[in-house]
């Protein structure tokens, strides 16, 4: 995998925008403003190639980014309250219609932030994934904003959430320290190579 060659491919609004499957593909999901497009970004090492914003539930599409190996599926966030209903509808058609696709999918990083226990958003997601079989890992994310104290209070809050679950991994990650860029970088070559 070559970060050098990514780009920006397409946005699709509507499932049936979705381009054909002929790479395979690490999705990142999460609630909006979790981080999804900056940690694109940051493992990309491209500043602004996943377009971020402060303000929630601005990536209203499914962004796909291509590189040599793979692609990379930005998912619109979830869980945010200020959108209409008719703009919620065409959202659920959309992401349900990408997960439904038979598509190459190898990963979906799931986004959580790190601060705070998962939403019941989030933990819906996460059923959702270990019920459907799909392959994911947890990505806590804005790990730096917590101090030394903090950090091992929301660890162990999270090694506690997940023991329901059998085998999920998590990783910290902060798009700001680069925590956990070069680890997710080693899993996204992985699975591309696990054909």
């Amino acid at each position: 995998m070559k970060i050098e060659t990514a780009v920006f491919e397409l946005s699709a609004g509507l499932s049936g925008q979705l381009p054909p499957d002929i790479l395979p593909e690490v999705a990142f999901s999460g609630r909006s403003n979790v981080g999804k497009s900056s940690l694109i970004n940051r493992l990309l090492g491209r500043k602004n190639l996943a377009r971020t914003s402060a303000t929630p539930g601005k990536t209203a599409t499914v962004n796909f980014y291509r590189l040599d190996t793979l692609r990379l599926v930005d998912l619109p966030g979830y869980g945010y309250a200020k959108v209409s209903t008719a703009e919620k509808r065409r959202w659920q058609e959309l992401i349900g219609g990408y997960f439904a696709a038979d598509r190459d999918m190898r990963l979906v990083m799931q986004l959580v932030d790190m601060r705070h226990d998962p939403t019941a958003d989030d933990r819906q997601m996460i059923d959702f994934m270990v019920e459907e079989g799909i392959p994911f890992m947890v990505v806590l994310t804005k790990a730096d904003k917590l101090n030394k104290t903090e950090f091992t209070r929301r660890a162990e809050a999270f090694d506690a959430f997940f023991a329901d679950y059998e085998g999920i991994r998590y990783l910290p990650f902060s798009a700001v320290d680069g925590r956990g860029v070069e680890e997710l970088r080693k899993i996204l070559v992985s699975v591309t190579e696990d054909a």
